[in-house]
């Protein structure tokens, strides 16, 4: 006997599961899912039946977004953890209290591969299962790559090996490749608009592969599909002038389909299917959640990114300096708000996977990197999310952009680096950037004081993995220092 038989191929978890999950159902018409029992043994046989099986991909990743956003947030150099989450922003590693914050991660993002690759092998040709195909095929892309860039070199399930109990890592080129090819038939197979709110379009697709082009260091493709999505004109920045502003109109509970939104995961006010990340990150003390926070996850006022931030800065008002026991420097977001939630999973803000905001800075930075130089259109990415961040029209220049002297003293890549930790606070990217960039130990060293291991770089490979898939060895397989 196995010790462990996890969520990974067998058919019998591949029925259960699509008759058992469904992607939330609300008052803002998120996608209609009917599951049906359907045998993986035969195609299936309509385009309802595949819309189905389309569905049944998204819970595992969507309802493990707001504790991995807040795992990677432990991480970086700006903000903190307490409780189970303190060991990891105190880069200690991880133990037995913290290491099944990760786990689940993992095995969210296979199991939703599974399904992908169900529908992939299993759905019909022609026109009408196209598009669901090149979502499932989006979908796999954006699973794999939140797995490559945290644990490494991982086993490369598809639809042509999913049977396959024991199967060995791919490399980290492999599994990129394989990301890419899946996203250039998404790309190619999606709409420009979505059929349904949650669901990805060509543009979501272009995004996440200028996302993935840029980790990859392949400039000149990610300046390429990041400006494609600039020239559709079908995203734009929202004005704000206000903190409320920001808390209502960008991250709102009740915002749907804004011009910002690129690809979203869709949350609603019905019970269970609510962003838990609210509860992680409010303190009951602010009234902005109908329901007492954990405040899990919090920054702190010596924190030079903090101390350094311009106080005309709209973002920088998101947060509360509330003295909860760990000082009174503790500092709590107010970015998410719905006074109306009743439980811990009852708020009705969305996931931000994809912003407009990011499209421009991933354009900003490659056309930089790809040219070797920083021309106007660049320079005039960066500064959209800069003016809209004070309060100015994105669309019209204004006194605070940056200027040809601000990157004569400070690179440009740096200025870009410094708009990304105010924009994307609780979003999950700021630790995966300071990966990608190779600035993870000299910036968590300046602005945490910590000094963090190569280890600290990847997360361990489950144990349930290695105990059940004897491709893997558990000495030379495992992530180094675990």
């Amino acid at each position: 006997m196995r010790k462990k038989e996890i969520n990974r191929f067998p058919k019998l978890t591949a029925i259960c599961m699509l008759i058992l999950v469904g992607l939330c159902t609300s008052c803002k018409d998120l996608l209609e899912e009917e599951p049906k029992s359907l045998a993986v043994e035969v195609f299936y046989k309509t385009p309802q039946e595949v819309e189905s099986a389309v569905n049944a991909i998204y819970p595992p990743i969507r309802t493990q977004m707001a504790e991995y956003v807040a795992t990677l947030e432990c991480h970086s150099d700006f903000l903190y953890g307490r409780g189970s989450w303190e060991n990891i922003s105190l880069y200690q590693g991880f133990n037995d209290t913290n290491t099944g914050r990760v786990v689940p991660f993992w095995n969210g993002f296979y199991t939703a591969i599974r399904n992908a690759n169900l529908v992939i092998a299993n759905s019909p040709d022609g026109a009408a299962y196209d598009s669901y195909k090149a979502e499932a095929k989006f979908l796999r892309a954006f699973a794999y790559f939140q797995l490559v860039r945290n644990w490494g070199a991982v086993p490369l399930r598809t639809e042509l090996n999913m049977e396959q109990r024991d199967l060995a890592k791919s490399s980290v080129d492999d599994i990129y490749a394989f990301i890419e090819k899946d996203l250039l038939t998404a790309e190619m197979g999606l709409k420009p608009v979505a059929t349904a709110a949650g669901r990805p379009t060509s543009g979501s697709a272009k995004t996440l592969l200028a996302d993935v082009y840029l980790q990859m260091a392949k400039y000149p493709e990610a300046a390429a599909k990041a400006n494609e999505v600039i020239q559709s004109n079908k995203y734009s920045l929202i004005q704000v002038t206000s903190k409320a502003n920001i808390q209502d109109n960008i991250f709102g509970p009740t915002v749907n389909n804004s011009p910002e939104e690129v690809f979203y995961f869709k949350f609603s006010r019905l019970t269970n299917e609510g962003n838990y990340l609210l509860f992680i990150v409010n303190h009951p003390s602010t009234g902005l959640f109908g329901f007492p926070g954990a405040y899990a996850v919090h920054g702190n006022k010596t924190n030079p990114i903090f101390v350094n931030w311009n106080a005309n800065d709209l973002r920088k008002s998101l947060y509360d300096n509330i003295n909860f026991g760990l000082g009174a420097n503790t500092l709590v977001t107010s970015k998410f708000v719905d006074k109306l939630a009743t439980t811990n999973r009852t708020a009705g803000n969305d996931n931000t996977v994809y912003r407009y905001a990011d499209v421009l800075l991933i354009y900003a930075e490659a056309a930089a990197r790809a040219e070797n130089n920083v021309s106007p259109a660049a320079l005039e990415a960066l500064n959209k999310v800069k003016r809209r961040a004070y309060g100015y029209n994105p669309a019209v220049p204004s006194v605070v952009d940056y200027t040809a002297a601000d990157y004569a003293t400070t690179p440009f890549l740096d200025l870009i680096m410094k708009e990304r930790v105010y924009e994307f606070a609780f979003e999950g990217k700021r630790w995966l950037e300071l990966k990608r960039t190779g600035k993870a130990s000299e910036l968590v060293l300046a602005n945490k004081g910590k000094t963090i291991l190569p280890k600290h770089l990847l997360w361990p490979i489950p144990l349930g993995e290695i105990d059940y898939n004897d491709a893997l060895d558990p000495v030379t397989d495992q992530n180094p220092g675990y």
